[in-house]
């Protein structure tokens, strides 16, 4: 049996446009595996030229999903070009800003785009294994995920105008105050916020025990971890310095401050895919591994600030040896903990007494000739780094966004699921869906633009060790 490749093109139910090769030996069985990001956009070129001032409104043009995210970063990059520490109340409302961005996203992914395998089956039927199947199934679900979606597009829209692509964050501080009103209206749906999450919660482990083994072993491998944490090593997502933790346990660096990430990570780059594949440079490349996101920042912090998520968050160190976790599919149930704790962190925020103050705006005349900003997006661990002349135009950027760090990490988790299921050239659907699965725990941003519902094409070519189709399957 000569060997053979399945490419699947596209993956399915992640934002943007990716495939996957696996390379098969003579006897049928995964010998390597391979996740292409096939897309070429060049923002960091295309930025140059810019006034810095227009680069938070730029940059968040990068995702439909995650504008708030790259904002943010943004405006982060340019206050440390003004040299500028933003008012207190700023600060308070872009980290409003950012909860209501993590509630929405990790809300997105979990109920529309990861429950369908949890709740329907990763073998059950691809015509129904979507959110118009999880609808039939759990109609309340699928009603309440959407609603929960829409509490946190709420407060980005009352923030910045629109639910994407927003203008709220700017240059030292916000465009926009909170009203009272406004505030009142989102305390009141805390709770039920709450409930919802802790159902979902509820609904993951409830899967996680009734297939322990197999989630235990799923896309598991060993990494570095890494995340952004508060001077006590609690998770923080808007600010905080950088902490990574080797597979044991053991701390590589500890309260990294990261505007000097360049210190510590690079990136390599392969001529398969057009994502850049960062890695930590003690380790070198490839064994400078290392995940960010949900799993990646639990693994790296030692605690949560907010008690319902802290009490889960105990819960979830169990789960693993030296208290980590590996197991790609508990990202789910990590990106369910963050969202219990963005909600608690929206209670914290609106009832802070300045979270309705106007003064959002500090203002500088010079500039500064390098700024890094950093925050964790819903995906991991963001970079905007740039630099610029005496004017404030930008003549260099450079963005390590947070599904870049996690690059590594997917493509081993696709081999890993490769590996162990496909035998004997046996390749079924459910098969090639648990591939997808290993690629879609990782939540990643592929083209950095709008989600698309619906029935997304499937085609699965087998070929032979010259290239040649040996068979198809579309659907």
């Amino acid at each position: 049996m000569p060997s053979k490749t399945i490419e699947i093109n596209p993956v399915t139910r992640v934002e943007g446009h990716g495939k996957v090769t696996i390379q098969l030996d003579e006897s049928g069985n995964a010998i390597s595996a391979r996740f292409h990001n096939t897309q070429f956009r060049g923002f960091e070129k295309f930025c140059e030229g810019q006034v810095y001032h227009e680069m938070p409104n730029l940059t968040a043009r990068i995702c439909g999903i995650c504008p708030v995210s790259h904002q943010l970063a943004s405006a982060k990059a340019c206050d440390a070009i003004l040299g500028l520490e933003i008012t207190r109340p700023a600060k308070l409302l872009r980290e409003l800003l950012h909860m209501g961005q993590f509630i929405q996203s990790h809300a997105l992914h979990f109920f529309h785009l990861a429950s369908p395998d949890l709740l329907l089956g990763l073998d059950s039927d691809p015509a129904t294994r979507n959110v118009i199947g999880l609808i039939d199934v759990n109609p309340k679900l699928a009603t309440d995920a959407v609603m929960l979606r829409s509490y946190g597009q709420t407060i980005i829209k009352k923030l910045g105008g629109k639910k994407i692509h927003m203008n709220a964050a700017c240059p030292g501080g916000m465009t926009t105050a909170l009203n009272i009103e406004d505030r009142d209206e989102f305390l009141k749906k805390i709770d039920w916020a709450i409930g919802v999450t802790q159902l979902a919660i509820k609904i993951m482990l409830d899967y996680v025990s009734k297939n322990k083994v197999m989630v235990d072993s799923f896309a598991t491998f060993p990494s570095a971890y890494m995340g952004l944490v508060d001077k006590d090593n609690n998770l923080t997502l808007y600010d905080g310095n950088l902490r990574l933790v080797d597979s044991k346990g053991v701390v590589l660096e500890d309260q990294f401050n990261p505007s000097n990430y360049l210190d510590i990570i690079a990136e390599y780059v392969e001529d398969w895919s057009y994502m850049k594949f960062p890695f930590y440079k003690p380790l070198g490349y490839p064994g400078g591994i290392y995940r960010v996101a949900p799993l990646g920042r639990l693994n790296a912090c030692t605690g949560i600030s907010t008690p319902l998520a802290n009490a889960e968050f105990k819960n979830y160190k169990k789960l693993g040896k030296n208290g980590l976790v590996e197991g790609s599919l508990y990202f789910h149930y990590a990106r369910l903990i963050e969202i219990l704790y963005s909600i608690e962190r929206c209670r914290e925020l609106l009832e802070d007494k300045d979270i309705t103050s106007t003064d959002l705006q500090v203002n500088a005349t010079k500039y500064n000739k390098h700024g890094v900003g950093v925050v964790e997006a819903p995906r991991g661990t963001l970079f905007h780094d740039y630099t610029v002349d005496e004017t404030g135009k930008i003549t260099g950027v450079n963005l390590i966004v947070a599904t870049g760090n996690n690059n590594l990490a997917m493509n081993r988790a696709v081999y890993e699921v490769a590996k162990d299921y496909i035998k004997n050239g046996k390749v079924t659907e459910g098969i090639l869906n648990r591939v997808e699965a290993a690629i879609r725990c990782y939540d990643p941003c592929l083209s950095c633009a709008t989600h698309a519902l619906g029935q997304m094409p499937l085609l699965i070519q087998l070929r032979d060790p010259e290239g040649n189709i040996l068979s198809s399957i579309y659907k």
